[in-house]
C-alpha cells in the first residue's frame, strides 16, 4: 500500500478534475445532467482509481486499477473535444486540458507497465 498523493500522476490528475470543474461552471444550464455531470466524472474517475488501486494489497490489483484511470482520461479526452466543438470553452483551454490528457495517458501507460514487469 501506498500514499497516492505521492504519485505525480496522481497529481496531474487531480489538478485536471479541478480545471474541468472550473471550466463546466461557464456551460450551458440544460447540460448540468448532461456533458457537465459526465466530464465531471469521467475525469474525477482518475485519480479515484489511481487512489483506490493504491489502497490494494497487489500489483495486480493496482494496475488495474490504473488501467480503469486509463479508460477514465480516454473518455474524458473524447468529452473535451466534444465540449470544445460545440463552443463551450475555448481553443486555448481546449489545447491545455488535452496536453495534461496526453500527459497522464503516458504516465499512467508507463507506470502500468512497470507494475506488470
Amino acid at each position: 500500500m501506498q500514499d497516492f498523493r505521492k504519485l505525480l500522476v496522481w497529481e496531474k490528475s487531480h489538478n485536471l478534475t479541478l480545471s474541468i470543474y472550473n471550466l463546466t461552471h461557464s456551460f450551458p444550464k440544460e447540460e448540468m445532467y448532461g456533458l457537465t455531470s459526465q466530464i465531471r466524472r469521467a475525469s474525477s474517475s482518475v485519480p479515484i482509481n489511481i487512489a483506490e488501486g493504491c489502497g490494494r494489497g497487489s500489483d495486480a490489483d493496482f494496475a488495474r486499477f490504473l488501467q480503469i484511470a486509463f479508460g477514465s482520461v480516454s473518455e474524458t479526452e473524447y468529452l473535451l473535444l466534444l465540449c470544445f466543438e460545440l463552443g463551450y470553452f475555448s481553443e486555448k483551454n481546449y489545447m491545455e486540458m488535452t496536453y495534461l490528457v496526453q500527459e497522464i495517458k503516458k504516465m499512467l501507460a508507463k507506470l502500468i507497465a512497470t507494475i506488470r514487469k
